[in-house]
């Protein structure tokens, strides 16, 4: 069975059929959903809290999100505090940098970020990390302030990794996990399945990032966490083994990371 490490069930692309998402998901394999809290407003992490207390397959995340650490306040503060420690919530996040389009400015998504893995650290939780940027500093940055804030006591998965192998292998022995999406599938990958081969399975794990990044046969439409498999058949490909025990092995790891066995 496949574990979606990062989607985001509730967006209002979901809102029509969500329920039937997520059958149509374990219909494929896909028993785990990790629905990201944040992306669609600070106050939008309530919902993926309330539908992980609704649904058994269901955990959740809390955290702010680059494009909304402008929005970032005391009172946003005080509900992520709340949120934070409900039940089967298993991660801070989705939190990072994000210097390709900028809706916060630099300095706000850095401090915003210090605090997310500050409180990763104090509440002894993973984070789910979103980095991006057309510059390579955005990921040394991110980086750097983690490894300040966390003291190296936290861990965390990068999603949606798209960066050098080098990073990934930086990033690997500070203690992440590196979660790969549909990105992967694509027929321009730019070197991603390169990247994907040469890192030990035992630190990676896959998502959709649903709706977003359908996969290569779906470009163009809404994605979901039933395509989940088809990003880890192509990591089972690159590293020449059952895409069967990908699943088990992806799985084992965002269950590792995220502690579900606890949740």
């Amino acid at each position: 069975m496949w574990l979606d490490s990062h989607c985001h069930l509730v967006a209002g692309e979901f809102d029509l059929d969500r329920a039937a998402t997520l059958d149509r998901a374990c219909k494929a394999g896909v028993d785990t959903f990790i629905a990201i809290g944040s992306g669609y407003g600070i106050a939008g992490n309530a919902r993926a809290v309330e539908l992980a207390a609704a649904d058994p397959r269901v955990f959740a995340t809390v955290g702010v999100h680059p494009h909304e650490a402008k929005e970032f306040d005391d009172e946003a503060r005080t509900l992520l505090e709340e949120l934070i420690a409900r039940p089967r919530v298993v991660a801070v996040g989705e939190c990072g940098l994000d210097y390709h389009y900028m809706n916060s400015d630099r300095e706000v998504q850095r401090a915003v970020f210090a605090e997310q893995a500050a409180t990763a650290r104090s509440r002894k939780m993973p984070a789910t990390i979103h980095v991006r940027g057309d510059e390579p500093n955005a990921f040394d940055e991110l980086l750097d302030i983690w490894q300040t804030e966390t003291r190296g006591e936290v861990e965390g998965v990068l999603h949606c990794y798209t960066g050098t192998l080098e990073f990934a292998q930086r990033a690997i022995e500070a203690g992440f996990y590196i979660s790969f999406s549909g990105i992967l599938t694509f027929k321009n990958d730019r070197g991603l399945r390169e990247v994907a081969k040469a890192l030990p399975l035992e630190r990676l794990m896959v998502e959709t990032d649903a709706p977003l990044l359908a996969p290569q046969g779906f470009r163009g439409k809404r994605n979901e966490p039933a395509h989940v498999a088809l990003v880890g058949e192509v990591l089972a490909a690159l590293h020449e083994m059952p895409a069967e025990e990908v699943a088990r092995t992806t799985s084992e790891n965002a269950r590792t990371l995220f502690r579900l066995g606890d949740a």
